[in-house]
């Protein structure tokens, strides 16, 4: 079994956390609409509308989060293996940003929100790319 360098094993490590963080959605999918009208009202944004696709279209992004997180904790256990997917998901992190900002910007989402959401998309992407070794010359 090869010996895992420490960029390896803190790669491994920063993929686990945002994969958790991102696995925290599951509450979203499971928990009464009551709760999620609660947390929109809470976070300054009025009544939830009413609707089946308002529900619907909070679920399903919160599931689109879980399995986000689960492939990423997943990859997290093999980051030699998974490079390439690994570098693929972190530019498109630094892409799904700039569009989540833009589209924050577009639908006039709070300050906290825009400046809190596709930012931190594209940080974490920042993060990933960094934390990645960088393999030798002629090496795959």
């Amino acid at each position: 079994m090869p010996a895992v360098s420490r960029s390896e094993r803190n790669l491994s490590l920063v993929l686990r956390i945002l994969g958790g963080i991102d696995l925290l959605a599951f509450a979203a999918v499971v928990v009464p609409e009551a709760w999620i009208d609660a947390v929109h009202q809470l976070v300054g944004l009025g009544a939830l509308p009413d609707g089946p696709i308002v529900g619907y279209l909070a679920r399903s992004a919160s599931a689109m989060y879980v399995l986000h997180g689960a492939i990423v904790v997943f990859i997290s256990f093999d980051v030699v293996r998974y490079e390439r997917l690994i570098r693929f998901m972190a530019y498109a992190a630094l892409i799904h940003g700039a569009v989540v900002f833009a589209i924050d910007v577009a639908q006039q989402m709070p300050v906290f929100w825009r400046y809190g959401e596709g930012p931190c998309f594209a940080a974490t992407g920042t993060v990933v790319l960094w934390l990645q070794p960088v393999k030798k010359q002629g090496k795959r």
